[in-house]
């Protein structure tokens, strides 16, 4: 569970994020926002990774840092301008669905039942929390965080496709560095000079480039390099959460019984994506374990097939290993235990 607590300072940060950007940070300028999240924070973390792209990783990095980066960033920032916090976090909530989806295809990771299942009640959750009804929503601001969502399960997937000949933390300084400098000489064009930054704005990027970047992303990655994609996915579940508590204890807003009904479902469809347990000492397929009575009792394709006990005694099953053929049991029948259709 480990890898499940790291993976989850990701969407605790994030959901922190559209909060300040929507508060802090300047609603007019998304490409240098983008830029000024993205380039500290890769610098930062070249700093400590201490390790340059070699190889594919050249353009491996252009091409995620374009992705989960540049492109990512901008659609982040454009859509908490111009939504609430809790309806853009709620849009970007079906990254679970969506993740899923890309990864079939993608990494050959098939969903299991209970991701999908964990899934639909998580999004139910998140259904009672935040969808209140509210009129007037930004259209743009919606397309905004659907393409967003969109673009990070692609993007991510390709990382963890992506994942041999760089370690997670100098992977991630490479794409935030290079999504970065992508970005500048287009904010440049776009959006003319840099912007003045007094200094509760400059206090706001450093949270968003340090914080909701920088150990938010080597999070997010390390967990998907260490669990399943529909794991992940539901983990950020913890976003939307995040923008109600948020709202609950800073900005005042009262916790309905709705909410907190949402908020149970959001936390049971996590739980429901958590990694497979690795089962205990001595149970059954482990070496080194005497078969009982039960398990004479099972075909023999369950005994000594399709993965459940080690190569060795598959080997033995099979007669490949002399064995002494058991009571009133004839040579023959022993070596031919584990054959089948």
């Amino acid at each position: 569970m480990r890898w499940v607590a790291l993976t989850a300072v990701a969407p605790v940060a994030w959901g922190a994020n559209y909060y300040v950007t929507h508060e802090f940070l300047p609603a007019d300028r998304p490409l240098y926002g983008a830029a000024l999240r993205a380039l500290p924070a890769g610098l930062v973390l070249l700093a400590v990774a201490r390790q340059r792209p070699r190889g594919a990783w050249w353009w491996r990095s252009a091409v995620l840092g374009l992705l989960n980066m540049s492109v990512f960033f901008v659609l982040v920032y454009v859509a908490s301008q111009l939504l609430p916090t809790s309806v853009a976090s709620t849009v970007m909530a079906v990254s679970p669905l969506t993740m899923m989806l890309v990864a079939w295809p993608l990494v050959s990771q098939r969903p299991r039942a209970a991701h999908l299942l964990g899934a639909a009640i998580g999004l139910g959750g998140v259904a009672l929390m935040l969808l209140t009804g509210q009129d007037g929503l930004s259209l743009p601001g919606v397309a905004a965080s659907v393409a967003a969502v969109l673009v990070s399960s692609f993007g991510h997937l390709l990382a963890t496709r992506w994942k041999d000949g760089a370690d997670v933390l100098a992977a991630t300084a490479w794409q935030l560095t290079a999504g970065g400098i992508l970005l500048l000489p287009v904010a440049a064009a776009v959006e003319g000079a840099p912007p003045a930054l007094p200094a509760s704005t400059l206090l706001a990027f450093a949270y968003v480039a340090l914080v909701a970047t920088a150990l938010a992303f080597v999070a997010w990655f390390t967990g998907l390099r260490h669990l399943p994609a529909g794991t992940v996915g539901l983990i950020g579940l913890l976003n939307p959460v995040t923008g109600v508590l948020l709202g609950t204890a800073v900005a005042g807003e009262a916790l309905t019984a709705q909410q907190v009904c949402g908020l149970v479902l959001v936390l049971a469809g996590v739980w429901l994506g958590r990694p497979a347990g690795r089962g205990r000492p001595g149970g059954p397929g482990r070496p080194g374990r005497r078969a009982g009575r039960g398990d004479e009792r099972q075909p023999a394709r369950a005994r000594c097939g399709e993965g459940r006990w080690p190569a060795w005694a598959r080997r033995r099953a099979s007669g490949r290993v002399p064995r002494q053929p058991g009571a009133g049991e004839r040579p023959a029948r022993a070596a031919a235990r584990c054959d089948g259709p």
